[in-house]
């Protein structure tokens, strides 16, 4: 281990703080799935700009067909019913935490603010209503994977039945929350019910959803009739099955560079999704803009530095709660997301020249 550029494992101990650097063959996420969720965060950023989905609404209306409807059938081939219910409840904690600050916070916002969804009056019930019941803003997809995973979860791990019998049941339940409850969109639950049922099947994202170029003829077929343009439809699942493995397609074809990018921004798509939305509140004296076209200028136009920062500050903060390491205490961090983002740079360089003083002093 006397050169840290080389692929191995290195573990560098200090009394603060421990690094860790995997190896790429022992990478357990797949790749695909991080450049998909690149995309569709993108999309969700740009489509949110008012000049953008004005000047672009029908191109604005096929994108809203199948980019949050992708993300939920990740989230629901990502969910993982396998941990304790302690490690469980942990992880959501920690996922409702900021969910709740984050909504509360739009919501007061809102009302004091000029934007299109305005809060009349700001009182403790609603509040408690927009976080529990009714969110608004961007927030309903967290309100969403923290129901639809809770009833995942307590339906695969209390329930004794076959996985199919228990796929109905999670269905059933996800409909009854929707249709009775009125605590989520039945359309949104059912692709996380799609994603969970991948899962269960046994199959790789991949062989599911089989990257193909001969995707594209369907798609743009389907894209010319706007009745089809309502992801609560079959040609709405249809749409959003076609445009993943289009753009599976695609990720062949892209460059090393704009692959290694597109890996950092899915894994740190949190720290996009969390602060985007808040952008528009910024004192509108300040700049001409509308307050859409000022958040999309501060989401898409970021100087790297800003982003990495922001990522490494979400990440760290959220291994630090959620994975404590056990012989000291704190956090395990992880330096790969610097270098990738900062590879053959002046702050790549300087960042293994301090791992391997790091190193130094630990042997």
């Amino acid at each position: 281990m006397q050169n840290i550029n080389k692929f191995t494992e290195v573990y560098i101990f200090v009394p603060s703080i421990t690094i860790r650097r995997k190896l790429p063959y022992m990478e357990s996420r797949v790749k695909e799935i991080d450049y998909l969720k690149c995309i569709f965060i993108t999309l969700m950023i740009i489509f949110h700009l008012v000049y953008i989905g004005d000047k672009y609404p029908y191109a604005k209306q096929i994108v809203y067909t199948f980019h949050m409807s992708a993300f939920l059938i990740i989230s629901g081939y990502l969910a993982n019913n396998r941990k304790d219910a302690r490690s469980f409840l942990r992880k959501f904690l920690w996922i409702f935490i900021p969910y709740a600050c984050m909504e509360a916070a739009y919501t007061v916002m809102s009302h004091f603010l000029p934007v299109r969804e305005s809060v009349d009056a700001i009182t403790p019930t609603v509040l408690l209503d927009k976080i529990f019941l009714h969110p608004m803003g961007p927030y309903w997809y967290l309100h969403t994977l923290i129901l639809c995973s809770l009833i995942y979860y307590i339906t695969f791990r209390y329930v004794r039945l076959s996985v199919v019998s228990r796929l109905v049941v999670t269905g059933v339940c996800l409909f009854a929350l929707s249709h009775w409850g009125g605590l989520m969109n039945f359309s949104n639950a059912l692709y996380f019910l799609i994603g969970m049922t991948v899962s269960q099947s046994g199959l790789r994202f991949t062989q599911v959803f089989r990257a193909t170029t001969f995707a594209i003829v369907p798609f743009v077929i389907l894209c010319c009739f706007p009745a089809n343009l309502d992801r609560g439809t079959l040609a709405g699942v249809a749409i959003t099955w076609l445009s993943i493995s289009l753009l599976l397609a695609a990720y062949g074809y892209l460059p090393v560079q704009a692959k290694r990018l597109s890996f950092f921004i899915g894994r740190n798509r949190w720290s996009y999704s969390f602060s985007h939305p808040f952008s528009p509140f910024c004192p509108r004296r300040f700049c001409p803009c509308s307050p859409s076209t000022l958040r999309g200028c501060c989401s898409l136009s970021l100087p790297p530095p800003s982003l990495l920062a922001a990522a490494w500050v979400w990440r760290g903060l959220w291994t630090r709660c959620t994975f404590p390491d056990s012989s000291s205490g704190r956090g395990l961090y992880c330096a790969e997301t610097v270098h990738v983002f900062a590879h053959k740079g002046k702050f790549h360089h300087k960042l293994l020249f301090v791992l391997k003083n790091l190193h130094q002093r630990a042997v």
